[in-house]
């Protein structure tokens, strides 16, 4: 009874959480998705590690010790440094981006009729195909420990519970093999029954509080995740003797030579097993969908109140999941070798991965006292529902800003949704995710065999989603191409070499190869993206890398990004090789190996803690930037005026028309009308950064008068009136240039329209576009202050 009213208890508070922020996130995409960007560092960081602590994750880990040994680990350990690199590199890039999903960026960052397509295809890609199949991993997680703890037919009337099997045996679904020896049919009920009240608790508060309340209900499943799991690990280890026990207890019942192949750190064995993992952990990290942080982190890094709390973030998450998590699960994982040996005849039948998957559950069920059971089954639980939400959230993203706003609303019905609309369809497009998901867990066997298909068809972008960030020559097409070649590669290898663990590394290899080849290939034959385009992103993202020619236009120095990008290379090194060296040596000493030395393992210790300070520095630094200005005269225009205070807008807005007047010629100034002060941060950033577009568009010979910028506001909105000493002629939109039915990007003016919507705002060039003398940009405030009017 205790186990229960401490899960009961769990989700009374994930409900409540929900309700919580429910009228905040109703207000709009921005508050709904990105929780108005107020989220502080160490909880966006927590945010990313409980959602990476998934309930399929420990099984995995318990999986891979026995079937190819702790080296194998390095597999999930080398991600590290795809987390460092977007901690160090992206994060802050994908703060100022201005976007609410990856997908958006197409049009922030790319020029030409296809970036439409191509936004639609990535929000479909990843937020039904990837997010999908993931969703799928983690469900076969959960019903194989619902199987075990929630009996189903052993607690419900026969009344209630018999319709439920005929059901199930009417339709023919079985929700994969049982692992108690239940009849197929009477299993596939309860994971079904399982399946749907979980998915119904988290989409109650996913749905109804936003990102806000999974974020803060993150938090605490992080943290009863891990309190679960420690005592978990705790309570093996105390089972097998203690810690000296642990390597001793492994070579009695497996022999030396075994348990230096299961227990080592480095690799064991012949040449040609250890090449072929060294080219699949050379290249997974990198050659994966998330390499840049694509997805829910780079969701949690946009939604981060300042570019400190979104690298504090990446580095807290990059911690918390590669080091304090993994060594939990190394201890149990080890322990249960001992607590459930095998047989080499075992080893080699069929099943074997997933019968061994299965034991993480199996040793909560038998080692643990009530109590401690019910903790760290409210930790399984709160590990699925961190998983189920982020993607519930994250998907739901793609539906509503990318396919129902953008293609649906602006493109084929040629009108603006509203806020309140979008968020509506945001909660209902998660029951079309849930439906996808479940489709295709019935479908899916092991967890490894799921992965290792996900790695194969996300190691064509990976390349390409860093080098867009990194190269200004990247174009739509080269991400068209890499997508294009692992959507056909992908399948073929597939279809001619199937899922045999043996051969992966040459299909990553193939993969990589290809796609990389074919998006390089692509990019030198295809016309570069517009410069007013990679301008206006330049100046609003700050970039690192390759982007000398985009910087001399801003009034950078030409060098000043790829200087830029090579402190930051600096800092990820450090910080990698500090927490590596910790978590082999550490490793090592908790689960020792009959030929490792400790001294060693204690020297790799002293390495990695001697490297924190170098590391923890660059962290915490307020101002980790570069000055990249080519002249002493021009300002930095950054997010640090605009959070300081709530005049931060009217501050930040005085440096740009400094900046405009330096580097562009444009003779701006800035006037208040009645309001000095922007309450909301969400709000302050996303005025400045489309008045910010909009200058820069202007600069040239388009816009030869003065501009004003007067700020203000009108009724319960604030009024931002860009008013033009001479008209200028912004075209056509791009759509009617192009024809009906034709696909094009939004042009400038669209793309305000668009952003200033997810604050439920508006955008007009008045009187018209082709002669526009003023342009009028309106947010949604939270609080009404008194009314005063812009400048007429």
């Amino acid at each position: 009874m205790i186990d229960l009213l401490i899960v009961l208890a769990f989700v009374v508070y994930a409900i409540g959480s929900g309700l919580r922020a429910r009228h905040a996130a109703s207000q709009n995409l921005q508050e709904y998705f990105l929780a108005g960007k107020t989220i502080p560092g160490w909880k966006s960081g927590m945010s990313m590690a409980a959602t990476q602590f998934a309930a399929d994750t420990p099984l995995l880990v318990t999986g891979l010790i026995a079937t190819a040994g702790v080296f194998a680990l390095w597999r999930l350990w080398v991600y590290a440094l795809a987390f460092l690199l977007m901690a160090y590199v992206f994060s802050s890039a994908w703060r100022r981006g201005g976007v609410l999903t990856d997908a958006e960026l197409t049009e922030t960052r790319y020029s030409g009729r296809g970036v439409l397509p191509l936004r639609v295809l990535k929000a479909f890609y990843y937020g039904t195909v990837i997010n999908c199949i993931v969703l799928a991993m983690v469900l076969v997680a959960a019903i194989r420990i619902a199987e075990v703890f929630l009996p189903w037919h052993e607690w419900l009337p026969g009344g209630l519970y018999d319709p439920i099997v005929g059901f199930v045996q009417a339709i023919g679904l079985q929700l994969g093999e049982s692992v108690t020896g239940l009849p197929p049919e009477v299993a596939t009920t309860n994971n079904l029954i399982s399946i749907l009240l979980t998915l119904a608790f988290t989409a109650t508060y996913s749905t109804t509080g936003g990102l806000r309340s999974v974020i803060n209900t993150d938090v605490v499943q992080l943290v009863l995740a891990l309190v679960g799991t420690a005592i978990y690990a705790w309570i093996v280890l105390d089972h097998v003797g203690g810690f000296g026990a642990l390597g001793d207890r492994v070579v009695q019942l497996y022999g030396e030579e075994k348990a230096n192949e299961m227990l080592s750190f480095g690799p064991v064995g012949a040449a040609d097993i250890i090449m072929p993992f060294l080219v699949i952990i050379s290249l997974q990290w990198f050659f994966q969908m998330n390499s840049d942080g694509t997805g829910y982190l780079a969701q949690r890094s946009m939604a981060c109140r300042t570019d400190k709390d979104a690298r504090i973030a990446g580095v807290l998450f990059t911690w918390t999941q590669i080091f304090a998590r993994s060594l939990f699960w190394l201890v149990i994982a080890v322990g249960l070798l001992i607590v459930y040996p095998f047989t080499p005849q075992e080893a080699a039948g069929d099943g074997f991965t997933a019968q061994r998957e299965i034991l993480f559950v199996t040793g909560v069920d038998d080692l643990l006292p009530p109590g401690v059971r019910g903790l760290m089954l409210t930790g399984l639980l709160a590990a699925l529902a961190s998983t189920v939400d982020t993607h519930l959230n994250w998907g739901a993203g793609y539906w509503s800003n990318d396919i129902y706003d953008r293609l649906v609303c602006r493109h084929w019905l040629r009108r603006e949704p509203t806020g309140r609309e979008l968020v509506v369809v945001a909660r209902l497009s998660n029951l079309l995710i849930l439906t996808f998901a479940l489709v295709i867990m019935a479908n899916l066997g092991s967890i490894q065999t799921a992965w290792f298909i996900s790695l194969l068809f996300g190691a064509g972008m990976g390349s390409v989603l860093v080098m867009r960030w990194l190269w200004e020559r990247i174009n739509l097409w080269s991400e068209l191409a890499a997508m294009a070649a692992s959507l056909i590669v992908a399948p073929i290898l597939l279809f001619t070499m199937g899922t045999d663990p043996a051969d992966e590394w040459v299909r990553l290899l193939i993969m990589a190869v290809a796609t990389t080849g074919a998006a390089i290939a692509i990019t030198f034959v295809t016309p570069p993206t517009d410069r007013k385009t990679l301008l206006a992103f330049y100046e609003r993202v700050q970039p690192y890398g390759w982007w000398g020619t985009t910087a001399a236009l801003a009034g950078d120095r030409p060098g000043a990004p790829l200087q830029a990008l090579r402190l930051r290379a600096q800092s990820l090194l450090v910080t990698a090789a500090s927490l590596f060296f910790l978590l082999l040596g550490t490793g090592r000493l908790l689960v020792q190996a009959p030929a490792a030395n400790p001294y060693w393992s204690w020297a790799f210790v002293a390495v990695g803690l001697a490297l924190v300070p170098l590391w923890w520095r660059d962290v915490a630094r307020e101002d980790a930037e570069i000055d990249r200005s080519a002249t002493p005269e021009d300002v930095q225009v950054d997010d640090r005026a605009l959070l300081r205070s709530e005049g931060g807008l009217m501050e930040s807005l005085r440096l740009l028309a400094t900046h405009m007047r330096l580097v562009y010629g444009m003779d701006a100034t800035v006037e208040s009308h009645g309001v000095d002060e922007v309450k909301e941060e969400g709000r302050r950033i996303l005025l400045f950064e489309v008045v910010q577009d909009l200058l820069i568009h202007m600069a040239g010979p388009t816009c030869k008068g003065p501009v004003r910028i007067v700020v203000g506001c009108e009724g319960s909105f604030y009024r931002i009136d860009i008013v033009l000493g001479t008209p200028v002629d912004f075209g056509a939109p791009v759509r009617a240039a192009v024809g009906p039915g034709r696909i094009a990007t939004l042009d400038v003016l669209e793309r305000a329209a668009e952003r200033l919507s997810h604050v439920c705002g508006r955008f007009e060039a008045l009187p018209d576009r082709r002669r526009a003398e003023r342009l009028v940009l309106t947010a949604h405030r939270t609080a009404v202050q008194p009314v005063a009017r812009a400048a007429e």
